[in-house]
């Protein structure tokens, strides 16, 4: 060996030996130090159900090694503790050993199960950059020694119980860049000094009780990319807010906000995505301020009370993506510029004023809401781009044949045409569809339906209500299996019960109403099915027979607890929700509401020709909520299970041919608020439960037997055994009488209000609730047959 390479041997030992001596002498290779290790151990049995058994954190390794723990590779201080999403399940008491680890500039116990108070030593933290306290269950008020963290970037607070006001020392984190304190209880105003906060990137105040106006120092927040205060109360902004120049996301959603069209809003070149829905907005909307290099994707206007006509100048946002200005009281045709938005991909137009000719540029779009306005005609269709897949075109002024150059709208998967004055047959062409919803109801389309659903596999909603429908109840819609919801009710449908419907798993909803079917619901080969029912409405056919014991005895959505779970229709999009209404007629009173509680159960058997026992398996459906039987002949005595349907409201066996008492048990159904046991061979006392002693004369009239009335009718109304005729009202006392029981079934705290079904559409946004209802007065007498 050379002396030259002897010497290299030799100083390369001498270098590494140097090396090793050097990190063994650096604190990153020392075990962390004590005091930090004895403040993390200390921590650990502050929470006893921290992680998990034995502890990771033991005396066996280096603290700096134990989960969630980051030390300094110089000093050995604990600078970050991270123990997100562990069951910590306790609270942060003032004298916690946290609070000895002087030197964390990192702080994450989100989505630990802490509850109890923020103590306010928390702002002993000096050195704090990061602080995550979201997701947990934090009370009391934001300590304002928080506000002494001078070094922090981000302060997540949001997803707690909190209360009390935003403490205005907030206003001292200079260098803040997230502050979040969503979904608590704050109340008040936000305090001025929030505008301190120049560096301030990201605000979430949503979800809160916070009021009054944003403050004007706001104006100061030049580096704001994000604002979030929806579900407040908030009434006034910043009459300018052009100085908002990063501004991307604006969302004040659901307050309380009035005034004029904030156009300065819209001169800020940077923004993406408004959300303006759900405010008192009034005033035309105005784009005149719009920046020409806009880069605003997604906008919101629903539920205001806008004004005007839709400006020509919104064809400026080249960008946009989404716009929805349902919900005002926009007027004027659709202008021709807004076909320059060649990236608008879903519009909503839903409940405004809106008339002339609808243009086909529309069919291009994914998404197109137009119900609810005062369209008559269409642009002829000239272009072969049709992209369309949920076309929402009901509540106009539409007549004439079914358009049929619909047909050509090959990715249509959604159609609703309802509540027009369409006429004529329903094509076949429909299908050549891929549909998961027809919605045709009332028009006056007649003919045959056609049996167009053999490849309609991804069908939920169908409806023809109230349209001059003849024929047979199409039968390929055996092959829709994920069919939820049928209604074709008010038509001239003869056909035989479609008990082959029972096999479908998903279907919800089913309404035959007021047609022509008949014959008996169950013969003995019939296999009754229908577990996931939850609403059936065959009255006024002539369906007639027996129903055996069993017949209930599947409907296992009646019977088990709801969970409240929800189950829609979901598009492409996967956007939002819409509903539909059907009508139910409770003895004479028909209600038509778009509004309703999920858990609704109901089932009206009511004026058929149905004989023989209520069936006992009746008694199993313990979610029940309406049952009407009236207008049948079923006999023997009412029995006695019924007081098993702990959850029912609504009670009509009226105009059959029962016998014996009323069960006293039934006086025990607490939210029973509506029954009818008029027009029977009702015999012995009536039930003293609070329940019937609200009831009306007229709910138990033509029961010769009957006795106990006294405190119902008054001594002096009491029918006689002998009367054979029903107690006589004046109009006026008949729609008194009528309009008490209809607003107590479709208003009162638990009880009917109608029926609910769910159509998913494109956008979470949307409410599309409006009540309708619609009131007839009581016939006390019976209808001779």
């Amino acid at each position: 060996m050379t002396r030259s390479h002897c010497y290299w041997v030799s100083c390369s030992i001498t270098i590494y030996f140097s090396f090793l001596i050097h990190s063994l002498a650096s604190p990153s290779f020392h075990f962390c130090r004590h005091d930090q290790r004895d403040a993390l151990l200390k921590l650990r049995d502050e929470f006893p159900m921290f992680d998990s058994k034995p502890s990771p954190w033991n005396k066996s390794n280096d603290c700096c090694f134990w989960k969630g723990v980051t030390c300094d590779d110089k000093s050995g201080q604990v600078i970050s503790l991270d123990l997100r999403s562990n069951f910590l399940n306790s609270s942060l008491k003032t004298n916690s050993s946290l609070f000895r680890l002087q030197y964390l500039r990192h702080l994450d116990l989100s989505d630990c199960n802490l509850h109890g108070e923020i103590p306010s030593s928390l702002g002993n933290l000096s050195r704090l950059i990061n602080l995550e306290l979201s997701s947990n269950r934090l009370v009391g008020e934001i300590p304002a020694s928080v506000g002494k963290l001078k070094q922090l970037r981000n302060l997540g607070l949001g997803d707690n119980d909190l209360i009390g006001e935003i403490p205005s020392s907030l206003g001292n984190l200079s260098l803040l860049l997230d502050l979040d304190l969503w979904s608590n209880h704050l109340v008040g105003e936000v305090p001025a000094s929030i505008g301190n906060l120049n560096e301030l990137r990201a605000m979430s105040l949503e979800r809160n009780s916070l009021s009054g106006s944003i403050p004007i120092s706001f104006a100061n927040l030049t580096k704001l990319s994000s604002f979030s205060i929806f579900n407040n109360t908030f009434t006034s902004l910043p009459s300018d807010m052009s100085g908002f120049q990063n501004l991307e996301h604006f969302h004040i959603s659901q307050n309380s906000f009035f005034g004029p069209f904030p156009k300065s809003l819209f001169s800020i070149p940077s923004l993406k995505f408004v959300y303006m829905d759900k405010n008192q907005f009034t005033g035309p909307i105005d784009f005149a301020n719009a920046s020409s290099s806009s880069k605003l994707e997604i906008l919101l206007l629903t539920n205001n009370r806008l004004d005007g006509s839709i400006p020509e100048s919104i064809s400026r946002f080249v960008n946009l993506i989404l716009l929805d200005i349902a919900h005002n009281n926009i007027s004027g045709p659709i202008p021709r510029s807004m076909s320059k938005l060649v990236s608008l991909r879903i519009f909503g137009l839903s409940n405004n004023k809106l008339e002339g000719e609808v243009p086909c540029w529309l069919w291009r779009l994914s998404s197109a809401m137009l119900s609810h306005n005062c369209f008559s005609s269409f642009e002829k269709l000239s272009s072969k781009e049709t992209l369309i897949q949920v076309l929402d075109l009901g509540s106009n002024s539409f007549r004439g044949p079914f358009p049929l150059w619909m047909c050509k709208l090959k990715w249509l998967n959604f159609l609703d045409l309802s509540n027009n004055l369409f006429s004529g047959s329903i094509p076949s062409c429909l299908r050549n569809f891929n549909l998961t919803g027809l919605i045709l109801g009332n028009n006056n389309f007649s003919g045959t339906l056609p049996d167009i659903f053999a490849n309609a596999t991804n069908l939920h909603s169908l409806d023809i209500s109230r349209n001059q429908m003849e024929g047979k109840f199409p039968k390929s819609l055996i092959n829709c299996k994920a069919l939820q919801f049928v209604n074709v009710e008010n038509n001239k449908i003869k056909d035989k019960f479609p008990s082959w419907l029972g096999s479908l798993p998903s279907l919800h909803v089913l309404i035959l109403r007021s047609n022509d079917f008949y014959g008996p619901l169950y013969h003995r080969n019939m296999s009754i099915g229908f577990p996931g029912l939850r609403i059936i409405d065959i009255s006024h056919n002539g369906f007639t027979g027996t129903l055996p014991p069993h017949f209930f005895s599947s409907w296992r959505e009646m019977i088990t607890l709801d969970n409240g779970s929800y189950e829609y229709v979901e598009d492409i999009q996967n956007f939002s929700l819409i509903y539909r209404s059907m009508d139910m007629v409770n003895k004479g009173v028909e209600m038509s509401f778009e509004r309703i509680r999920q858990d609704f159960k109901a089932i009206d058997f009511s004026e058929n020709r149905i004989y023989g026992k209520i069936p006992e398996s009746i008694g199993f459906l313990k979610e029940l909520l309406l049952l009407n039987l009236s207008g049948n002949t079923f006999t023997s005595d009412i029995p006695r299970f019924l007081a098993n349907l702990t959850k029912l409201e609504t009670l009509d066996l009226s105009c059959n041919k029962l016998s014996g008492q009323i069960p006293q048990d039934l006086g025990k159904l607490s939210f029973l608020s509506y029954m009818n046991f008029s027009h029977n061979f009702l015999q012995g006392p009536v039930p003293r439960g609070t329940q019937f002693q609200r009831q009306k004369c007229s709910s138990f009239l033509e029961n010769h037997g009957l006795y106990g009335l006294e405190d119902i009718c008054g001594e002096t109304h009491v029918p006689s055994p002998t009367s054979q005729q029903p107690e006589e009202l004046s109009s006026d006392e008949e729609e008194k009488m009528f309009n008490s029981v209809a607003a107590a079934i479709a208003y009162g705290p638990g009880v009917f209000c109608g029926l609910v079904i769910g159509y998913i559409f494109t956008s979470h946004y949307h409410d599309w609730f409006a009540e309708k209802f619609s009131r007839k007065k009581l016939r006390v007498t019976t209808t001779a047959r």
